[in-house]
């Protein structure tokens, strides 16, 4: 039996080691992908140990995180996020309000009445000449930011196509079953800062987060959290629960369009990130996390998975092209 990561409100997360899937015989191989499978199903969120990407690795890419944001604001915002069809660039706080409201009108409520407080950098699949990285380029200071993230942009995908493997084996599919839907690498590196904040900021607004309660779009995320805490994730019940961080771990979360992909036989699970649990005094210290969004190929059909339904008529959802799809959603929360 899997360790359990959260285990609170009828909400039970599962710890898996990921190196027995990774390396193990096809016994644990199995054993893995149904843990992870399960976990997905049943909770919309999974922790990984033993990934093949290394503490030393993921603390050169947060170091490297933190030296942007420390920029001067005009820098940052030259690199400024444009459209959702290049979903590339910097975000100020405030800009982005991440919530599971879609009329535009109602967004702009939402955050008017409490904005976001954070602020991030997106990093896309190099090479697409239509929609360049905006790289940063300040003299001396940055000159390892693009190496850096490029090798971390790689190492990341290729956990997304494993994963992926995973649940094809824990549903019974070949275990390549998903490779030629995300071969492309059409995926999104978040860079996220959430900037220091005094206590009382939370206490004025009851209804201030840092990131507002949604689910993320595309098939998996992968993410990468400091130690100070804060995500939660909706339980059955309805209630937020803490996702601790638990050091040399993944956080992996189902999204929106796997949930489609697999006939709601998967979850694609509300979270959100608040006041951490801890303060220093009387404000709370900055807060760093790196989201990887996975994402089918852009140019991906996709529709209900084999084995997820018993006839044309059980289908909840029409087919739909990945990239328009993804699209329209960032398109409401920008």
């Amino acid at each position: 039996m899997e360790k359990a990561a959260v285990k609170s409100d009828g909400l039970l997360i599962p710890l898996i080691d990921f190196s027995k899937f990774l390396n193990g015989n096809d016994d644990q191989r199995l054993e893995a992908a149904k843990a992870i499978l399960h976990g997905f199903q049943t909770a919309g969120f999974i922790y990984l140990s033993n990934i093949p990407i290394t503490q030393e690795t993921r603390a050169k890419v947060f170091g490297t995180s933190a030296k942007f944001f420390e920029l001067p604001e005009d820098t940052k915002i030259s690199h400024g996020w444009t459209t959702p069809e290049a979903n590339r660039g910097y975000s100020a706080p405030g800009r982005e309000k991440v919530t599971q409201e879609t009329d535009i009108t109602k967004v702009e409520a939402i955050r008017s009445a409490a904005p976001d407080i954070k602020e991030s950098f997106e990093i896309g699949r190099e090479g697409e000449l239509d929609h360049p990285n905006q790289w940063p380029t300040a003299e001396g200071t940055m000159d390892d930011f693009k190496p850096v993230m490029l090798d971390f942009f790689g190492q990341c995908k290729a956990l997304h196509v494993e994963v992926m493997r995973a649940i094809a084996v824990g549903m019974g599919l070949e275990p390549s079953f998903f490779d030629g839907f995300v071969d492309v690498g059409d995926n999104t590196l978040r860079l996220l800062h959430y900037p220091a904040v005094k206590r009382e900021v939370f206490r004025i607004n009851p209804g201030q987060v840092r990131a507002g309660e949604h689910s993320d779009y595309g098939s998996i995320t992968l993410l990468f959290q400091d130690s100070r805490g804060g995500l939660q994730v909706r339980s059955p019940n309805g209630h937020f629960v803490d996702a601790t961080p638990i050091e040399g771990t993944c956080v992996v979360n189902a999204g929106d369009l796997l949930a489609r992909w697999s006939n709601d036989t998967i979850k694609s699970t509300i979270h959100r990130v608040v006041e951490p649990p801890h303060a220093d005094g009387e404000s709370h210290p900055p807060r760093y996390s790196i989201a990887y969004f996975c994402n089918p190929n852009f140019e991906s059909h996709i529709e209900a998975l084999p084995g997820t339904f018993a006839t044309e008529a059980d289908k909840k959802y029409d087919g739909i092209n990945s990239g328009q799809y993804l699209v329209q959603r960032l398109a409401a929360t920008y």
